[in-house]
């Protein structure tokens, strides 16, 4: 019970840091400036970066030679299924992008569908949420396979604190654009909100799922940061840069990928 307990807090901050993000709408009812908004997409986008590699490969090429494989097998095989795994999804699943510099001009992706489009923009943040909770409920998992190792554990704390703390702007990001859609503060905070409720859940899930499957950690841990990549370079990077030219959004991918790499490096 010990991981699926470790797995629940850590997926359960991030699921916080959603949810106070998404109360911003309470203080804002117009839309964050674009730089601003352009610079939390580019932070996300590093955070999960450097996530995918220091959290995530790396531990997953090590696990492999560790066990006598060849390490890059899995975490290239692996890597190309999360891939795979997120192209399925954003194909099958209705979901609509937000788009804060034209609100109402989006169009929705994967299967037609009638639902609203409050609803269409809450499944998109939710695609994202499934690869980071499952990232973070697999180095927990990773740490319990190896006896509790304290390193390991505090490794996965801080990506845990990476990931939640670049999900503050994520939820507002989402709660705000509801707002201009015509709901309530009240509905688009408890929407924006509950986008995160399945970081939990999946981090979970995964923690038992790794549990009776021990030998597969290295190739879950590449598929989870695959999930992870396809996410950033589908949708956050080239969201961090519309409209006119500008460089915020370079630099908050910038900062996002240091301070990721500082929290694994220094706390791991």
């Amino acid at each position: 019970m010990t991981p699926i307990l470790w797995a629940a807090g850590g997926t359960g901050f991030t699921f916080l840091m959603t949810t106070l993000g998404a109360s911003v709408v309470f203080f804002f009812r117009k839309e964050v400036n674009q730089s601003v908004q352009r610079v939390f997409l580019g932070f996300a986008a590093g955070v999960m970066i450097a996530a995918s590699v220091w959290s995530l490969l790396i531990p997953a090429i090590e696990e492999a030679e560790a066990k006598g494989g060849i390490g890059w097998i899995p975490a290239a095989g692996g890597f190309l299924l999360g891939v795979l795994f997120l192209i399925v999804l954003d194909s099958i699943l209705p979901h609509l992008h937000p788009d804060m510099s034209s609100p109402g001009m989006n169009k929705a992706e994967g299967v037609s569908s009638s639902w609203k489009r409050t609803t269409l923009l809450v499944m998109a943040v939710t695609l994202h949420n499934i690869p980071e909770g499952m990232a973070v409920g697999l180095a927990f998992a990773l740490a319990a396979q190896h006896g509790g190792d304290p390193a390991l554990y505090t490794s996965a704390m801080a990506l845990a604190i990476g990931i939640g703390i670049q999900n503050f702007p994520e939820g507002a990001a989402i709660s705000l654009p509801l707002r201009q859609e015509g709901l309530s503060a009240k509905n688009a905070f408890i929407k924006g909100s509950l986008s995160g409720i399945v970081e939990p859940v999946f981090g979970i899930l995964t923690v038992i799922i790794a549990g009776s499957i021990a030998p597969l950690m290295p190739w879950l841990l590449s598929f989870a940061a695959g999930a992870m990549m396809y996410v950033v370079v589908e949708e956050l990077i080239p969201e961090a840069h519309l409209g006119e030219h500008s460089n915020v959004g370079t630099l908050g991918v910038m900062a996002g990928f240091l301070v990721m790499m500082i929290l694994d490096v220094s706390l791991g």
